[in-house]
Formats: C-alpha cells, structure tokens, sequence
C-alpha cells in the first residue's frame, strides 16, 4: 500500500541531501574558499578605488598605473589583515596545534584551517595575476618567485592537510604588508618628512624583526625539536618545509637590512632637522 508523500518534507530531504554531499564537501568548500579569496581581492580593489577617490585629494592627479598599484596595495593590506588575525587564531589560541592532543601536530587541520588557506590560496593567483599582466610595474621577479613559492606551500596544505602549522607561521609574516603599504602611501602622498613616516618606520622595523625574524627562527627551532614527527610527512611536504621558510627567511633577512638603513637615514635626518 502507497503512502502519500508530503512534498514539503520531500523538498526538505532533497536539500538536505545537496547541502550533505555536495555543498558541505571537502572539495567544493576549498573551491568557494579560493573563489571568495579572488572575490575578496575584487571587492577590496574597488572599496579602495572608492574611498581613495572620496577622502584623498590627490588620487585624481595620479597617473593611471599609480592608482592600479595604489588599489592592489588595499586589497594586499585587507588579505594581510584576514591572514594575521586567522593565523594567530589557529596556531595559538584554537587550540589545534596545541600539545596536549594526541597524534603528530604535523598532521592537524581543520575545516576552518583549510577554508582559510584556500582564501590565501585565491589572493595569491589574483594578485599574481596582477603581477603578471602589469609586469614589471607592480613588482620585479622577486615579487613573483616569493608569491609563486607560498601559493605552491598553501595549496599543497590546504590538500594534504600536511604541515599547516607551519604555513600559518610563516603566514603570519604578512603582519608586515600594512606597514609597508602605510609607507607607500604617505610616500605618494608627499608626507615622507612627517610624524607619521618616522612612526610608521619604526613600527615597520618592530613588526618585521618580531614576525620575519625571531618567529622564523622560532619555527626553524619547532621543527627541529619535532623532526620525528615531520619525517612522517610525504617527502614533498618535508622538502617545502626544509626549503620554503629557508629561501623566505633569506629574503626577509635582506629586506630587514634595507629597513634597517632606511630607518637610520630617517634619524639621521630628523636630527640634522
């Protein structure tokens, strides 16, 4: 014998059943990640166009690649601030990483872990993809091998769920961008003998000696205190983790020294002044 079916309760299965296996999975959360990473960059491209034209007088006078490079340093200065907030979320206040639970630390992830890789993963192809079609204008080769080294680091985390706390403590790295687009900023804007450059550069010294220097050094200690736990990883997740923060933490050593000298010049400056 039949039984009539409620069609509301059948629609309510139907969805159900979408949100459960396609929706809801893996896979195509990772890809709404990556796609709402390249979004995000969109949107914060255009606020700054928006807000730029609004609040500063001299955006207008700008030639058209000044204002290109002017939009795409808001949308890496929102990517930065979305990546230092989840990355100290992650490594040190979820608990996720945190010794007391069991099995290899070099193995954890979580959804909200690779959800937000996979947002980095979408600024990264957007903003390389800016590289590439304004070359050299938006930053040299050097530019280009450091976004194409993190982009391989963060996709390869994101899928294997290997080694991710690791990528986050290089991520957090980004805590710089902000300064140093502030100091592009007021350098455009013709505020380059100001209070707020000199403050601007002493912070910039502070945030890149404590999250491109000491944590590196932090996180070259971790690994080597946990090596038994990163043999177990595949071989190409422990040749990123020798290689990647190696080859940045070179970079970031020569970058550090021109802050450095950029900073004495600044003083020195001022106190002829």
């Amino acid at each position: 014998m039949d039984f009539p079916v409620d069609p509301i309760m059948m629609y309510k299965y139907k969805a159900e059943v979408l949100l459960k296996e396609y929706l809801l999975a893996d896979s195509y959360v990772l890809y709404a990640a990556v796609l709402g990473g390249i979004l995000m960059c969109k949107l914060s491209y255009d606020i700054t166009h928006m807000i730029s034209s609004i609040y500063f007088k001299g955006y207008a006078s700008l030639t058209k690649m000044r204002k290109i490079e002017w939009n795409n340093r808001g949308m890496s200065t929102a990517h930065a601030i979305f990546i230092t907030t989840m990355s100290v979320y992650l490594v040190f206040l979820s608990g996720l990483f945190c010794d007391q639970l069991d099995g290899p630390v070099t193995f954890r992830s979580s959804h909200l872990s690779n959800f937000t890789l996979g947002v980095s993963v979408g600024y990264f192809i957007a903003d390389l993809a800016m590289i590439f079609w304004f070359y050299p204008s938006l930053g040299g080769m050097e530019y280009v091998f450091h976004h194409m080294l993190s982009l391989v680091c963060a996709v390869y985390a994101m899928l294997s769920g290997e080694g991710q706390l690791y990528t986050y403590m290089v991520l957090i790295s980004e805590t710089t961008t902000p300064g140093i687009n502030l100091r592009w900023f007021l350098d455009v804007a013709g505020r380059k003998n100001s209070k707020a450059y000199l403050i601007n550069g002493i912070a910039m010294f502070v945030t890149w000696l404590v999250a491109r220097i000491i944590l590196f050094i932090y996180l070259f200690y971790h690994i080597f205190m946990n090596y038994d736990q990163v043999k177990q990883m595949d071989t190409f997740a422990c040749l990123l983790i020798s290689v990647a923060p190696t080859i940045l933490f070179i970079m970031n050593v020569m970058w550090f020294s021109k802050i450095l000298r950029g900073l004495k010049k600044t003083l020195a400056k001022r106190h002829v002044d």
